[in-house]
């Protein structure tokens, strides 16, 4: 048992209020159970109790054992002067405040139902299960669920809102920058995400403004940036790119990353870093001002219309410079799209509208469910268990609940896990 379950027990008061007394065999009224404390100091601050038929205005401390006062040593910490009630799973000492007289303290073992105790046993338990409640999942009813899932979707959105925070910081509020690095961040998918990101951030902005016009400016700037024209390859384009780079990288006193940063180990030739560098070279080669167009699309056909580019000639032959390949155009998939949508559009427009004041959750949430759900092990999972994602909304919050509730077992912080816990 860990004692943040004691704290679910207080929080809810999930067990026999009924005729409570403490281990002196005083009477207990709860009257104000008080506001959970999740810094450092007592567990509930400005409780209101009734003790033996005298009122008292203060803090609770919680503990597995009582004895675990002392473990914690508030015995010489003054911000536990005001505890007035010691709640405990097991009593098995007493505790005393400054004047020698013990703190009321209530015991919990013996008056918390077993029904919530096996439940807890359950969902804590330490087994190979995909997720804690994988089996009463299905018994969920679809109000609790919906009204959870909206409530993950927008914490994975208040997630990814704190993270362009922290880039738009970085930039000095430059959203076109942002925009830049967000994108290159999801081009390069999970396998190279942080590589593409590296490299974005290794370019200041102003330079890919400056260059944006010059189409072998743009692709020197960028492969050169990213290692791929530290080589000499028999190919006449490359050649003009490592020429051009040299020339850029004194100008502007750039340090290039290593090719290896990126890779292509078993990955689709359509998503090789190199295939997806020649795709943003084209984006912004295209479009000049791009933000201001990104943060107003509505749709995902827009999106597909926005991202309707040509790469350079030499990209429709090639996967990587070193060798030629079947004649393919390197056009974007609408698959790619959606989650260029789902993983850029829609968190930089929530964080623009929060900035801006502007928010409009409903409009949001409207685009995101108009998408299909994503397809990866974890929706494929939640379907076997009878948790069908119907959209993309429903679908990141799945993920949202796998990865930041299931995985670490948050069941208690969980509506679900809530549900369970009390049936």
């Amino acid at each position: 048992m860990k004692e943040d379950f004691i704290h679910y027990l207080w929080k809810y008061q999930l067990f026999d209020i009924s005729n409570l007394t403490t281990t002196q065999n005083e009477s207990i009224s709860i009257l104000k159970l008080g506001a959970h404390n999740l810094n450092s100091g007592p567990d509930f601050l400005n409780a209101k109790i009734d003790i033996d038929n005298q009122l008292w205005f203060g803090n609770v401390e919680i503990h597995l054992k009582s004895s675990d006062w002392y473990l914690h040593q508030h015995e010489t910490d003054k911000n536990y002067d005001a505890v007035i009630l010691h709640v405990v799973w097991e009593y098995d000492t007493d505790v005393f405040i400054k004047d020698n007289t013990p703190i009321a303290t209530l015991e919990l073992k013996n008056i918390v139902s077993k029904n919530v105790l096996n439940n807890y046993q359950k969902l804590s338990s330490k087994n190979t299960q995909w997720i804690p409640c994988e089996k009463e999942l299905h018994t969920i009813d679809s109000f609790l669920l919906n009204n959870w899932l909206e409530r993950l979707y927008i914490e994975r959105l208040e997630d990814k809102s704190k993270s362009i925070a922290l880039l738009l910081k970085a930039s000095k509020n430059d959203w076109e920058a942002v925009l830049f690095q967000l994108l290159a961040k999801n081009f390069g998918l999970k396998v190279n995400g942080d590589s593409f990101l590296k490299l974005a951030k290794s370019i200041p902005f102003s330079i890919i403004r400056k260059e944006r016009n010059d189409l072998t400016k743009l692709s020197a700037l960028l492969f050169g940036q990213a290692g791929f024209l530290s080589d000499n390859v028999e190919s006449s384009y490359h050649t003009e790119l490592r020429n051009e780079f040299k020339y850029l990288q004194r100008k502007y006193q750039l340090t290039p990353l290593s090719k290896h940063e990126f890779q292509f180990f078993r990955m689709r030739p359509s998503n090789f870093p190199t295939v997806r560098i020649a795709q943003l070279i084209a984006l912004y080669h295209q479009h000049q001002n791009l933000f201001s167009t990104v943060i107003n699309i509505e749709t995902i056909e827009n999106l597909y219309m926005l991202f309707t580019i040509e790469v350079s000639e030499f990209w429709n032959s090639h996967f990587t410079f070193e060798k030629t390949s079947k004649r393919t155009k390197k056009k974007f998939t609408n698959l790619f799209l959606d989650l260029i949508f789902i993983n850029t559009i829609i968190p930089l427009q929530f964080t623009y509208q929060k900035t801006t004041n502007s928010i409009d959750e409903e409009r949001l949430f409207g685009k995101m469910k108009g998408l299909k759900p994503e397809k990866n092990s974890i929706i494929l999972k939640f379907s076997e268990l009878k948790i069908e994602a119907k959209n993309a909304f429903e679908s990141q919050a799945l993920l949202e609940l796998k990865n930041n509730y299931c995985a670490s077992k948050r069941c208690l912080e969980c509506a679900i896990g809530n549900k369970l816990l009390r049936s």
